[in-house]
């Protein structure tokens, strides 16, 4: 993998959140129709110019951001740490958040959360609320500094991890292992349509960790909801008919428009709207992946113009894009004057170098 692709990962990821978010303004749209129509007469995807004032980020990518950002502050001894550093900046980042339609789970969360509490630091009450999206739409990054196999406990452990902080719940911190495991996949170079039965071969791992590390693991709505999320992901792989290892060829409707994605998207969401949880907005981004292959309009119809938290699914759908292809696809006009994108060019550099620094050192 070239340094290029964790750079071209974080710039595509926030160019994702800042498409599928129009300002507030899509997030919440709940007919890809009519996004695509709104398009359409804003001249396309090719004519746009994404820039703060029309295009910000929304909190998801700061989010991300902040996630970035602790993991390449330094080496830490211990992951307790790191976890420590965490907590701080996402109490910090809270404040930032005001004005974007902050996630209710990711301020909840960071409520509890006590940067002065040694002991305490982050472990937050099990929380009804928590199956949001918002711990998979940070998580990218860590599968971007633990990409090599032989890192795949750390990847767990830190994923599950940072979930937990703000979304302690199955469904959202089962979805924030989702994406870090896909973005160490692509890294890897790993053909996407194994990643959905690989996750599925990783699960056992996280209920192993999260046994010796959540008191309430045992607990009958943990189990549900756990058994929930393995249920979603177990019912998609079999619908595209690729959860067999001999299966090679995702297999999608005819046609597959952006009528269809709605009605499939709602289906596979927890309480209609799609891309919501932890479970359906990777789903989502994965789906459109497959769909979509190296061609990056295509990915956008699928992944930041459809009805429903298109913000989140277009950020993780964007990163994971970058990390494979890079950004030679992608229209200048979308990235040029991104909002923040120095600082996330910095952060995928960072990434790219704590992740192989590290390696040798392992040799």
């Amino acid at each position: 993998i070239s340094s290029l692709a964790p750079l071209a990962a974080m710039v595509l990821g926030a160019v994702g959140d800042a498409l599928g978010y129009r300002k507030g303004r899509w997030e919440g749209c709940i007919s890809g129709k009519k996004i695509q129509e709104e398009l359409a007469s804003l001249g396309g995807l090719g004519a746009l110019k994404v820039d703060p004032d029309n295009w910000p980020l929304s909190d998801a990518t700061l989010m991300h951001i902040t996630t970035a950002e602790a993991l390449v502050t330094g080496t830490y001894d211990l992951m307790i740490d790191l976890y420590r550093e965490l907590v701080r900046l996402y109490v910090e980042a809270t404040v930032s958040l005001q004005g974007r339609a902050p996630d209710p789970a990711t301020v909840e969360g960071c409520i509890h959360l006590k940067p002065h509490n040694f002991l305490l630091a982050w472990h937050t009450p099990f929380n009804e609320k928590g199956s949001g999206f918002g711990a998979a739409a940070k998580a990218m990054c860590v599968g971007m500094r633990y990409w090599q196999s032989e890192r795949i406990d750390n990847l767990v452990e830190v994923s599950i991890e940072i979930g937990r902080m703000t979304h302690n719940h199955p469904t959202g911190f089962l979805g924030s292992l989702t994406t870090a495991l896909f973005a160490s996949y692509a890294i890897q170079g790993k053909a996407p349509v194994t990643w959905g039965r690989d996750l599925m071969k990783v699960i056992p791992r996280a209920v192993e960790y999260c046994r010796k590390t959540i008191r309430h693991m045992s607990g009958e709505t943990y189990q549900e909801n756990w058994f929930y999320f393995e249920a979603k992901w177990q019912f998609y792989l079999e619908e595209r008919e690729i959860e067999m290892e001999e299966q090679n060829k995702p297999s999608f409707p005819d046609p597959y428009d952006v009528e269809e994605t709605d009605k499939m998207y709602k289906r596979w969401s927890s309480e209609g709207r799609a891309g919501r949880r932890g479970h359906d907005a990777p789903m989502i981004a994965y789906d459109a992946l497959l769909a979509a292959g190296s061609d990056w309009a295509e990915l956008c119809k699928r992944a930041m113009f459809h009805g429903g938290e298109s913000e989140a699914t277009g950020l993780i759908a964007g990163c994971l894009f970058g990390l494979m292809h890079g950004l030679s696809q992608v229209p200048p006009g979308l990235y040029q004057d991104l909002d923040k994108r120095e600082r996330l060019e910095e952060l995928g550099e960072k990434l790219y170098k704590a992740a192989s620094a590290e390696k040798c050192l392992d040799k």
